[in-house]
């Protein structure tokens, strides 16, 4: 089968040769239908999944920084309030000097008044003119001294202010323009991995509805429902018709397929794959003692297939096919298969395993 060179380009490239309906310019070559390398679709998600970490360490950093900035301007308020407070302050020291300048403006202190002050012959009312004077000359000093302290503070916490403002605003936008390159990016290689899904026989309607289901970033969320309640909406189907698993493993599993296919020169046989609550409530009490109890099956949880077509028997050449190679697609066959019951149809697919890979 021919090779498509989409997988060797940059994920951008790939992104721009992709057309309506998620299919490359060319569908064909020489007749053949394109399909892509498995490990090739393995890193494309892996690249998806990496995207999707920095796009979420980066959206955390952004809301931290915002937590920062709620912070500095919290402090910031306090610091304006510490300058009203400072202002009243001011005011405060400012009126006894205005009252006693007031007096002093009733009761002035002439000619009249220095004179018999200088003479030796000042009276009462002289010296408390003098003396009201000489507080008020203090009290106006220390005024002055004060309100130059505070000016100076109000001044400084003016510039603070302006900085931390300024300095929250770059960061946010900054970080911002990181987030939203990072988003771009990462929407970039899913779609480059839906194409390539459906070049190797995902079925998908045309509006790519389905495709969101396939989307490996969304495995997480699918994780986050109940045994068997996962909506469809969440999956992703398989090559086999009518089958579907959670979007991680789905991804897996076509590339274990692909695999197959090339050694055995057919897919893979499946007979069952993601079960609603419902089915399995059917299925184990059809089959009481081959099925787990209803709402802990990893068939419930979109991690688990049956298989057919040779793999059913054990020790058959495509069991031993799949004992040696599955796990290098994150699948496995489960110990108690092969005893508790006996199930060599039965496979799962670990994220542990694959991240490992």
């Amino acid at each position: 089968m021919a090779m498509t060179s989409l997988f060797l380009m940059p994920v951008e490239a790939r992104a721009e040769r992709t057309v309506a309906g998620g299919l490359s310019e060319s569908q064909t070559v020489q007749g053949s239908e394109l399909r892509a390398d498995p490990k090739d679709l393995a890193e494309l998600r892996k690249e998806a999944e990496q995207s999707a970490k920095e796009l979420e360490d980066a959206t955390k950093a952004l809301e931290k920084r915002r937590a920062d900035i709620a912070a500095a301007e919290k402090e910031l308020k306090t610091k304006l309030t510490a300058l009203r407070t400072a202002e009243q302050k001011v005011a405060q020291i400012r009126q006894p000097v205005s009252q006693l300048a007031e007096l002093l403006y009733e009761q002035p202190l002439g000619a009249d008044g220095i004179a018999p002050f200088l003479s030796g012959d000042a009276t009462g009312d002289t010296l408390r003119a003098l003396s009201s004077v000489t507080h008020m000359m203090t009290v106006r000093q220390e005024a002055v001294q004060q309100t130059s302290t505070l000016y100076k503070e109000a001044e400084r916490l003016a510039a603070d202010a302006q900085e931390i403002r300024a300095g929250n605003l770059l960061a946010e936008a900054q970080m911002a323009a990181e987030i939203d390159t990072l988003r771009q990016r990462s929407d970039k290689i899913v779609k480059s991995l839906t194409a390539a899904l459906v070049k190797m026989g995902i079925k998908i309607d045309k509006v790519g509805r389905a495709a969101l289901g396939c989307n490996p970033l969304r495995a997480a969320t699918a994780n986050s429902y109940p045994n068997g309640l996962i909506p469809k909406a969440m999956l992703c189907p398989l090559q086999q018709k009518g089958f579907s698993l959670r979007a991680d493993a789905t991804i897996a599993f076509v590339s274990l397929n692909e695999a197959y296919r090339k050694q055995f020169g057919r897919q893979m046989c499946v007979t069952d794959a993601y079960r609603s609550l419902a089915e399995q409530q059917s299925v184990y009490y059809r089959r009481p003692g081959f099925a787990a109890v209803p709402g802990r099956s990893n068939h419930g949880l979109g991690l688990a297939v049956d298989l057919c077509g040779g793999v059913e028997r054990f020790r058959s050449s495509e069991f031993v096919w799949m004992e040696k190679n599955a796990k290098r697609y994150g699948w496995f066959h489960p110990a108690w298969a092969y005893s508790s019951p006996f199930e060599p149809w039965h496979w799962e697919y670990d994220p542990k395993i694959d991240s490992a890979l």
